[in-house]
């Protein structure tokens, strides 16, 4: 018994128990959240490493697809993820020593942003998973064993389409029905190009044009390659896929218009920068399937175990503007089978 103030007063079982229960049902609460608070901070925040050779603004609708591949797939930077990017600038000697910055960094995972940057990161580590948003031959240019088991520690999508360099000189042919000499823009180390070379000439034999092969090295040899495409009197140009050519859109787009000539690219981004037309394979929709190679790696798999993945999706975008420069009139039926018509 309490005496309170001269009273007695008496506490018994029936009032200590609505106290307890109270009392217990706080703690269990309290350890409830300590609990959660410790598994939000215990949580993974993943580090992406992205090397890119060109810049970012060449890339940006890439990079785009890429992100909304990631939202869908539940990814916020910050909340999830973190993305440490790296960028050539065109420079491509700096690939090494950032894929090496990388590495360094200890991130989850690295995306590649093209071709030539696939040997600088497959050097510079073993062990971090590798995905390749696109390139040309992985087979045949030795990076990984094969498309449905890749071996290693590089997987990820390919662009590597041989057959597409025919149907870019239909295309031409179409639109100039009088083409009888290509001149054809690439660079001879750029994985693919001899495949793709030899896909045209089949088709030149049967459109009856002939193709005039200039090799561009480097940024210095534009120039030079457009005094031959002059000299030649070729009808059309062809550029083909190549880390030069990538970095040089607006000068080379540029170059064609002032020739007066109709030329084809293979990518939306060549016809956005001046370019009259491009056909080939959708990269936006490569970038944008990457993310998923990126979350299966982040939640186990083996980049070893992951096929890479063919190119499914093409598109064909016309700028009337470059046509119009040039004072070319593209046929309507061509007009009609375009996925994209710039005005």
């Amino acid at each position: 018994m309490t005496e309170v103030r001269g009273r007695k007063l008496e506490v018994g079982k029936s009032a200590l128990s609505p106290l307890l229960f109270a009392l217990g049902f706080l703690c269990a609460l309290l350890l409830a959240l300590c609990s959660f608070a410790e598994a939000q901070q215990a949580k993974k925040v993943h580090r992406i490493g992205f090397l890119g050779a060109t810049s970012p603004s060449a890339i940006s609708a890439r990079l785009d697809a890429f992100w909304q591949g990631l939202r869908e797939l539940g990814y916020v930077e910050g909340k999830n993820i973190l993305i440490e990017y790296r960028y050539a600038e065109g420079n491509l000697d700096r690939l090494p020593a950032l894929a090496a910055e990388l590495v360094g960094l200890k991130v989850d995972v690295i995306v590649l942003a093209g071709p030539a940057s696939i040997r600088p990161a497959k050097e510079a580590t073993n062990t971090i998973p590798i995905v390749m948003a696109n390139d040309a031959d992985p087979v045949g240019s030795g990076v990984v064993a094969s498309l449905a088991r890749p071996g290693g520690n590089i997987t990820g999508l390919s662009n590597f389409a041989p057959e597409i360099g025919g149907k870019r000189l239909e295309l031409l042919k179409e639109i100039v029905p009088k083409l009888t000499r290509v001149a054809v823009l690439g660079t001879a180390t750029t994985t693919g190009t001899a495949q793709v070379l030899q896909e045209m000439e089949l088709a030149a034999r049967v459109l009856k044009v002939h193709l005039q092969y200039l090799d561009v090295p480097g940024p210095k040899d534009i120039e030079t390659a457009f005094r031959e495409v002059r000299k030649g009197r070729a009808d059309a140009i062809l550029v083909l896929q190549g880390g030069v050519f990538n970095s040089q859109r607006k000068q080379i787009a540029g170059l064609a218009v002032k020739s007066g000539l109709p030329a084809i690219y293979h990518a939306p981004e060549w016809v956005e920068d001046g370019g009259l037309m491009s056909y080939g394979v959708s990269v936006t929709h490569l970038y944008r399937r990457a993310a998923t190679y990126v979350d299966k790696i982040l939640k186990g798999a083996k980049p070893a175990d992951l096929p890479v993945e063919q190119p499914t999706k093409f598109e064909f975008i016309v700028n009337l503007k470059a046509a119009k420069q040039i004072g070319l009139t593209i046929p309507q039926k061509v007009l009609a089978r375009a996925d994209k018509v710039i005005k």
